[in-house]
């Protein structure tokens, strides 16, 4: 049985907030609505760890608050600001 998959985050970049990793509950800002919010961040492979202030690509979004992130690709590390 699938439930309903909400896409809306899916492909959003973020950065890191609180330390994402196994077995962990970390936190990662993403442009919302045209404003920025937390959610709650977990990695996608289960195994990678991110530090605060990486940037990050959400995989999967699960309502109301929580995503999965992966590692953001060199191709989008070239058009995202870097703020450091």
């Amino acid at each position: 049985m699938h439930k309903d998959v909400d896409r809306s985050l899916t492909g959003k970049i973020g950065r890191v907030t609180g330390r994402i990793g196994p077995g962990t509950i970390g936190e990662v800002m993403l442009p919302v609505r045209g404003g920025t919010s937390a959610f709650h961040a977990h990695p996608f492979d289960k195994t990678s760890v991110f530090a605060v202030g990486e940037q990050v690509l959400v995989i999967y979004f699960e309502p109301p608050q929580t995503v999965f992130v992966d590692e953001l690709p060199d191709v989008l590390k070239a058009d995202w600001p870097s703020g450091r």
